[in-house]
């Protein structure tokens, strides 16, 4: 698969971007492996959407590849585990990699940039359901949300952390002999709890460093994403 050129990335989604979608940001996350050789393409692509407001881009890096030579020191069982969820609720009888989820609903799988950019489009264009408010005091994240519309509970309440950005040099296997740069590294996945969706959600966890964070409301674990925010 030949690279894809940052520049183009940038400016391609930079004209994408739709106006205001920071209330209602759609979340994009990437199946990825740093022992996957056509995963760089797609890394590229998400590192480019790390920086906008409107998308959260989270990189769940899998290890079912690890047993090829190179094994990815951010992989964790749990993302193949929840890709595998995806791939059960899709009716699909394999996973893959790279691959991106839009929304909870959307795969695409390989580094598409144009079907991506129509995807995010498409979800972000939807009316907000769901008004989410985080705030953090010391070691405490409370957690705040509201109904817009009718909600068909109940909701998974997920909170995750994430590194923004390490750089990897790749020594053995598919990727050997270079130097990998990976953005928004997904880790501490958890499920806080569930939400009727139909009085007001409160509700805290505790927290510590300085990691950002992200609260997602998802339709069943692996439906569609209601709602989600982020705290830097």
């Amino acid at each position: 698969m030949k690279p894809i050129v940052p520049a183009f990335l940038a400016a391609m989604f930079a004209l994408a971007a739709p106006v205001l979608a920071q209330d209602n940001p759609v979340v994009v996350e990437l199946y990825t492996s740093q022992g996957c050789s056509s995963c760089p393409p797609a890394d590229a692509i998400l590192h480019e959407l790390a920086g906008r407001d409107d998308v959260i881009a989270l990189a769940l890096h899998v290890d079912y590849w690890d047993y090829i030579g190179w094994k990815d020191p951010f992989g964790d069982p749990a993302h193949a585990a929840r890709q595998r969820a995806y791939a059960a609720a899709g009716n699909r009888r394999s996973v893959y990699t790279p691959e991106m989820v839009v929304g909870g609903v959307t795969d695409i799988v390989g580094a598409k940039p144009m079907k991506l950019s129509k995807a995010i489009a498409e979800h972000a264009s939807a009316p907000a359901q769901v008004a989410v408010n985080l705030v953090r005091s010391g070691d405490t994240l409370r957690i705040d949300a509201t109904a817009l519309d009718r909600i068909d509970g109940p909701l998974t309440v997920h909170m995750l952390r994430y590194t923004p950005s390490r750089r990897t040099e790749i020594q053995r296997g598919e990727n050997r002999g270079k130097t990998l740069e990976n953005a928004n590294i997904v880790e501490g996945w958890t499920v806080l709890g569930t939400w009727d969706g139909v009085d007001p959600l409160s509700m805290s966890t505790s927290i510590s460093g300085d990691k950002p964070a992200v609260i997602i409301l998802q339709e069943a674990e692996v439906g569609p994403i209601v709602a989600a925010a982020r705290l830097r």
